[in-house]
């Protein structure tokens, strides 16, 4: 079934850096696009970044735009996101996401979601 590792997180001060992974399995994950989500409490869930399948269009949220690089390694079913320059305002949960349309051979389709990781950026 589909399922989802994200690992990474953690409590960095502002400035400093993370590198979160997403290791997914129970798809054809080469695929399809790859998304991060994050939330944090008493906020709306966000968009962070989206690659897609082979990493050749990238969107990335106006608030992150320039310190977060999302990217993807489909020999190991891992996308990734280098967080830079962190600030208080990145604390959430961190979620690995994707959209599967009914084409994949392997899972049914559905939206699907990891359990996230939490990032903190506190002083």
């Amino acid at each position: 079934q589909v399922h989802f590792v994200e690992s990474g997180g953690g409590l960095v001060q502002p400035g400093g850096s993370l590198r979160l992974s997403c290791a997914a399995s129970g798809f054809t994950f080469s695929k399809v696009a790859m998304t991060w989500y994050r939330q944090a409490p008493g906020k709306e869930r966000e968009l962070v970044a989206r690659i897609t399948a082979s990493g050749a269009i990238i969107n990335y949220a106006d608030s992150v735009k320039g310190r977060f690089t999302i990217s993807r390694d489909n020999a190991k079913n891992t996308t990734y996101l280098q967080m830079n320059s962190l600030k208080p305002e990145d604390t959430a949960l961190y979620y690995c996401n994707v959209r599967l349309v009914g084409t994949d051979k392997r899972a049914p389709p559905g939206v699907y979601w990891g359990q996230g990781t939490q990032v903190t950026v506190s002083s």
